[in-house]
């Protein structure tokens, strides 16, 4: 299982940027996958997930819910990570990782993760 992160960059406050997971190895059909971050000097913290299956969506909070979009292709195996109106606390290398998200569960990431895709935000 190999999870490839793509898409961060450096960008502005207020601007957007969409980060891509494309996963190989395996089908994400039957599984959730998170998308998580890590600033500088903190712990990895979870963001958004997203089952497979039905689209089901789950977002850390409110103010995530409000900027971040996660949505997938089973066609094409990835996942996609929309940030809008970035803000200078986004600055965070970004991981995806497979996790349990349904209605009734969301769970801990476990298995391999990528390399990770970085995302500054400064003006």
């Amino acid at each position: 299982v190999q999870f490839v992160e793509s898409g961060g960059g450096l960008e502005q406050p207020g601007g957007s940027l969409r980060l891509s997971c494309a996963a190989s190895g395996f089908s994400l059909d039957d599984h959730g996958i998170g998308w998580f971050r890590q600033a500088p000097g903190k712990k990895r913290e979870g963001v958004a997930c997203i089952n497979f299956s039905d689209g089901f969506t789950h977002y850390a909070d409110s103010s995530v819910k409000a900027r971040f979009t996660i949505s997938r292709d089973n066609a094409k195996n990835t996942v996609y990570l929309q940030i809008d109106d970035l803000k200078f606390e986004d600055t965070a290398v970004y991981y995806c990782a497979a996790q349990e998200c349904d209605r009734t569960y969301v769970g801990q990431p476990f298995g391999s993760w990528g390399q990770g895709t970085r995302v500054t935000v400064s003006s």
